[in-house]
């Protein structure tokens, strides 16, 4: 099984390198976590983000987002 930097799909490691690295997606990720919990804060975060991709094309889904943002705060 191949895996990207730690994570278990291209998908999954796209969407946290992106969510890490912008500034404002960040900033509206932890205000969710801090706000509602990981769980919840990543089924707002990929809905707010539907139909929306990463600059490299991966699609923001929870799963992605849930991986993304387990450790932001």
């Amino acid at each position: 099984m191949t895996t990207y930097n730690g994570y278990p799909s291209w998908n999954q490691w796209n969407v946290s390198l992106w969510i890490n690295n912008d500034e404002s997606l960040y900033r509206f990720a932890l205000s969710l976590v801090k706000q509602y919990g990981v769980g919840i804060a990543a089924v707002k975060l990929a809905n707010a983000m539907r139909g929306e991709k990463t600059p490299d094309g991966a699609i923001y889904n929870v799963t992605s987002v849930r991986n993304a943002i387990k450790d932001i705060a």
